[in-house]
């Protein structure tokens, strides 16, 4: 009866302890099932199809040139268009294409997308999560996923590699959302 006890004692501790685990990976996937319990950020598998197109940019010269579509989860968007601003767990994705331009029956200079460059992602984190990754502050994880490994986050310190780009948008969430129609309530 003692061995039966102690072995009943092992098995509820056994379930208690996955019972915990099992919590802390439910509560982790409600705030972004992009993001481990460590804070890696991953690309997101078959977001143009899975998430809402928000709009484009086209920058025309330097290495950032090309289109540069960005994408998010439908319910980051209707949350972003009822309170201007995007949930905790809410994923920006940004893909960047080069392009090229020829004249078209619509008219001269057209351009349009052709191969990929690089991807970013954004996960919003106004709890400060992950506090010791130095790939997350100011809000919002930070990554890059580059052609030659999709599978790993590029960047190393948000505030070296992508925080200089987003400085002047500082005041809006570090979002450059006017090009984003998709969160706006009317056309």
């Amino acid at each position: 009866m003692k061995k039966m006890h102690g072995i009943l004692l092992s098995v509820a501790a056994a379930a208690a302890l996955s019972g915990i685990q099992m919590t802390s990976v439910v509560a982790q996937e409600s705030f972004s099932p992009h993001v481990d319990a460590d804070g890696s950020i991953s690309l997101p598998e078959d977001f143009r199809i899975n998430m809402v197109h928000l709009g484009s940019w086209f920058v025309p010269e330097g290495g950032a040139s090309g289109f540069h579509d960005v994408y998010t989860e439908k319910a980051s968007a209707e949350a972003y268009r009822e309170t201007g601003m995007f949930p905790d767990g809410a994923t920006l994705v940004k893909e960047l294409r080069a392009h090229v331009s020829g004249s078209y029956t619509t008219g001269a200079g057209v351009g349009y997308a052709t191969d990929l460059k690089q991807w970013f992602v954004m996960v919003k984190d106004s709890s400060n999560r992950f506090a010791a990754n130095p790939v997350w502050g100011d809000g919002w994880g930070w990554a890059l996923f580059t052609l030659d490994d999709p599978a790993t986050n590029a960047a190393t310190d948000y505030k070296a590699d992508c925080l200089g780009c987003h400085t002047p948008a500082k005041d809006k969430d570090w979002l450059y959302t006017e090009a984003y129609p998709t969160l706006r309530t009317a056309n």
